[in-house]
């Protein structure tokens, strides 16, 4: 195991599915023991973790909300208990609404904002004692590259991942004298189930939109996840890393 992660313990939101599948499996392939989070998909949840036991690995599901603090307190004790300490964060956890700015209601700013921006700051916090602990912590965060570049019809999910952009780099800052990374991966149009009919219906507009002539799949993130998250990852961060096929380059 080139990553080197046997005795670690790994948080992933979002991990029942799509891109948080991926990068769970990906750790666990790697030693480390899963912490699979998951708020409405049990049964995927469930399944993660029968993938990752089938292999050898050690995982445990954990149903919270990112968003309610108090959940996320909770899970995070309670990981620390079973599994015997966490050392590995991954900010996976979100929704984007596609919508008009003009046409957006203040429901649609709330629940976006709440998952992805409140989320990750809900996840670190409650981590961060553990991690300093650790003395090695990892805290990797996923954003879409719209909180880089701007996207026309996702102002508000933009507007609270480039929030998780600013909170990585000052957690790099303000964590580091104690070996914690925080990382962010700002990712460009990943192929998932759950949107498939739509990138179906704009594939040949959106491709054009990549040097690559291709959207991403889960694959081509999982492995930056696991090198940040490993000793090879130790020095870097407070970093933003594009995974995006080019779609943009700044």
């Amino acid at each position: 195991m080139y990553m080197e992660l046997k005795g670690k313990v790994a948080l992933v939101t979002g991990a029942a599915r799509d891109v948080g599948r991926e990068i769970a499996l990906s750790l666990a392939a790697e030693g480390a023991a899963i912490a699979v989070n998951y708020n409405g998909s049990a049964e995927k949840a469930k399944q993660v973790v029968a993938d990752i036991e089938s292999r050898g690995g050690r995982a445990i599901a954990y149903k919270a909300d990112v968003a309610d603090f108090a959940q996320v307190t909770t899970m995070v004790e309670k990981i620390v208990a079973d599994l015997g300490g966490l050392n590995i964060v991954v900010n996976n956890a979100g929704v984007a609404l596609r919508n008009r700015f003009v046409d957006t209601t203040p429901d649609e700013w709330k629940k976006q904002i709440d998952i992805c921006l409140y989320g990750a700051i809900h996840i670190s916090k409650a981590a961060a004692p553990h991690l300093q602990k650790a003395g090695d912590g990892r805290i990797i965060a996923l954003v879409g590259d719209s909180s880089r570049v701007g996207e026309s019809g996702l102002a508000i999910v933009a507007a609270a991942r480039g929030g998780v952009i600013a909170l990585m780099k000052s957690l790099a800052r303000e964590m580091g004298r104690f070996g914690t990374t925080a990382n962010t991966l700002s990712l460009g149009l990943i192929e998932t189930p759950h949107d498939l009919e739509w990138v179906n219906a704009n594939r040949e507009k959106l491709t054009k939109l990549y040097p690559l002539k291709r959207l991403g799949f889960p694959s081509d993130i999982a492995p930056m996840v696991s090198l940040l998250a490993s000793k090879h990852g130790g020095w870097i961060t407070g970093q933003t890393i594009s995974i995006s096929g080019g779609f943009s380059m700044v």
